[in-house]
């Protein structure tokens, strides 16, 4: 029973283990950064970790304007995903959609126009009337609509927020507030068609009369800021000018809000400055798992795994990575398919848990017949 022995001595030690590559961690700070960002809330959050690097009145309520629309993208695309709607689908335009006023692609009421083009209306010129034919087609008028973006922000548990419409349109009760809004970026950055449709600059909108509408894109700093990856721009008299943008570089992914400045050239440089900040003076430190999630099976093989999702943590430039690992692996495994989820590992971080990641099976491993279990009892004895 030797090989025994030795399996389930080392299926116990991977079971539940912890790894001190380092003492513990001090997370980064921002106190020390001052930027002068003439805006009434402002935020910069790296993507990865979800952390805060620097934050200006981030919970106060206040009018985003048309920063309302990253949750009608945000419910389209997750209705897509579900297979409720397409983007080929035709999508019947009301009076209402078509007279919404302020920033529009101006629809022809009663004409069937593409869903995939609504959608890329308003994610490149930020268009009032496809948004409310978006919201009409998915839930049948735009206070219905409305009602499914306030029970998504209850899923996302974002208490400081609250819609009216879905345009962003000035109405009494309606706010946000910088960190509501960069949680909403950030599962909107997740969707890959949302990336295809966001880097357009410029491109003629074609209606089914036959007339071309010009769309320009509204985030200025999609075309001029090195490493953007999407952004939604808003502004009325109410709510000043607004912006949240993303942006990556070098395995950084940040993400910036300013919200109320007052000039639209302020909102542009104001979140520039956080993101050269954060890009900076942070960095992502990838962690080595090579070591750290060895499964072995009963024959004394090594079973083949991956990681899903970024083993990292992030840390000040010149800074020495700090952290725990701590594993949860079976004690044994008799049989896997390639893709199964085995277990997970927990990266600690000053105590707490940074994230954690799925280990899965790259392998695939059969269960024994009765064959293999009769030849190694017989293997057992002879040894």
């Amino acid at each position: 029973m030797k090989k025994f022995k030795i399996f389930t001595i080392l299926s116990i030690l991977c079971a539940g283990f912890i790894v001190n590559l380092q003492p513990n961690v001090h997370l980064v700070s921002a106190s020390e950064f001052n930027p002068e960002t003439k805006t009434k809330a402002c935020l910069l959050l790296d993507m990865n970790s979800n952390q805060v690097l620097y934050n200006e009145n981030e919970y106060t309520h206040i009018p985003v304007a048309s920063i309302v629309k990253l949750m009608t993208i945000l419910l389209t695309f997750e209705e897509i995903e579900a297979g409720n709607i397409g983007l080929d689908d035709n999508v019947l335009v009301s009076e209402k959609a078509s007279g919404m006023g302020g920033s529009q692609i101006f629809l022809d009421a009663n004409s069937e126009y593409n869903l995939g083009e609504l959608l890329k209306s308003v994610i490149v010129c930020s268009a009032n009337d496809s948004s409310v034919a978006l919201a009409e087609y998915i839930s049948g008028s735009e206070q219905q609509f409305v009602i499914k973006m306030n029970a998504r922000l209850q899923e996302m548990n974002l208490t400081n927020t609250n819609y009216e419409n879905c345009t962003g349109l000035p109405s009494p009760n309606q706010y946000s507030c910088a960190y509501d809004v960069a949680q909403i970026l950030r599962i909107v950055l997740s969707f890959d068609k949302y990336h295809e449709y966001s880097s357009i600059w410029l491109e003629d909108f074609k209606h089914p009369s036959g007339r071309t509408t010009e769309m320009t894109n509204t985030n200025r700093l999609s075309r001029f800021y090195q490493g953007c990856i999407g952004g939604k721009t808003g502004s009325t008299d109410e709510a000043g000018y607004c912006l949240a943008v993303g942006a990556e570089r070098n395995n950084l992914r940040l993400i910036a809000v300013t919200l109320g400045a007052d000039t639209t050239k302020n909102r542009f440089k104001s979140a520039s400055d956080l993101l050269n900040y954060g890009f900076a003076n942070f960095e992502n430190y990838t962690i080595d798992t090579s070591n750290l999630v060895n499964i072995t099976l009963k024959d004394n093989s090594i079973l083949e795994t991956d990681i899903q999702g970024n083993c990292s943590i992030l840390i000040k430039k010149g800074e020495k990575p700090e952290y725990l690992i701590k594993s949860y692996l079976p004690t044994k495994i008799s049989k896997c398919e390639i893709g199964e989820v085995l277990g997970h590992i927990e990266i600690i971080v000053d105590g707490s848990i940074y994230s954690t990641l799925n280990v899965i099976a790259s392998q695939q491993v059969k269960e024994a017949t009765f064959i293999d279990n009769l030849k190694d009892i017989t293997e057992d004895f002879i040894s």
